[in-house]
Parts: structure tokens; sequence; C-alpha cells
């Protein structure tokens, strides 16, 4: 894992020095900065970290890393994903369980990704994600709008 964020990192330092018009020219920029991936690999990182081609007004295109807002809700999306284990709820209350060590970034994910239902989190010690919504919002509303912004999410 530590790795997989590492590159990450160094895709995105190399997006914003380079101007970079091909996944190839990234791989082997890559493979100079000591990362040996696959073209399926950078492709994966490219669309988690929401890397966009733009004209580059002379006929070619170039990536470009997406705005700061759009940054946060990645973030938020793959904090999720990386954490959670399962969600249940009953009536206006949510249930989230957690990896080890997640709580914390599974909450604030949902802090962020929640929308209007969400009226607070209480992150638990360790793996444990509680989650209060709004009076009148129930699981379901909670979830079709956690699906909306993640539609891999599952329950």
């Amino acid at each position: 894992m530590k790795e997989r964020l590492t590159r990450l990192r160094v895709v995105q330092r190399l997006i914003k020095a380079h101007c970079i018009e091909s996944q190839e020219e990234l791989l082997c920029l890559l493979h100079k900065e000591g990362f040996p991936v696959t073209q399926a690999t950078l492709s994966r990182d490219l669309k988690l970290l929401k890397v966009s081609k733009l004209s580059n007004n002379y006929g070619g295109y170039y990536y470009s890393l997406p705005a700061e807002d759009e940054k946060r809700e990645s973030a938020a999306i793959h904090d999720f994903l990386e954490g959670y284990i399962s969600i249940e709820w009953s009536g206006n209350l949510v249930v989230i369980k957690t990896y080890s060590g997640h709580s914390a970034s599974v909450a604030l994910a949902i802090e962020n990704l929640g929308g209007n239902e969400v009226l607070g989190t209480i992150s638990g010690r360790d793996n444990t994600v509680f989650v209060c919504l709004r009076e009148g919002v129930t699981g379901q509303m909670f979830m079709a709008q956690m699906k909306r912004c993640i539609p891999e999410l599952e329950n």
C-alpha cells in the first residue's frame, strides 16, 4: 500500500512538472523514477487520481490533474473505499464497520460526501463509525446519496 501511495504522489508530481501527452510517455518517466508499473496499473492510477486530458491548442492533448474540490472528493472516496467493511442502519442511525485504524478517515470521508443528509459522525476508537442522519432521512436515503458519489459502493 505504501508503494502505491508513493507512486500516486510521483504521478502527480510528474504531471505537474511535464507536459505529458501519452500513457507511454508517463510510463517511461515512472520507470526512470523506479516504478516499473504496467499500463493497466497506470490506467487505474490515472482513474483514481481523476486525471483528464486537455487540449494543448495545437491538435494534441496533455494530462491534467483535477481542481482542488475534485481532488478532495477523490481522496474522500478513496479513504472510504479503503476503510469500510459494512454498512447497516436503523431509523436515522447508520453504523459503519471499518478495518482497524480506519474509522477516523471513513468518518471524515462521510462528512465530505454525505451531503445534507448527515447531521454528524462519531468515529469509534478503532473500527466503527456512527452516522446520525437528519430528521426524516432514512438509511436507504443515505445509501442512495453515497452510491451517487461512489457507484461501486456495496453495503
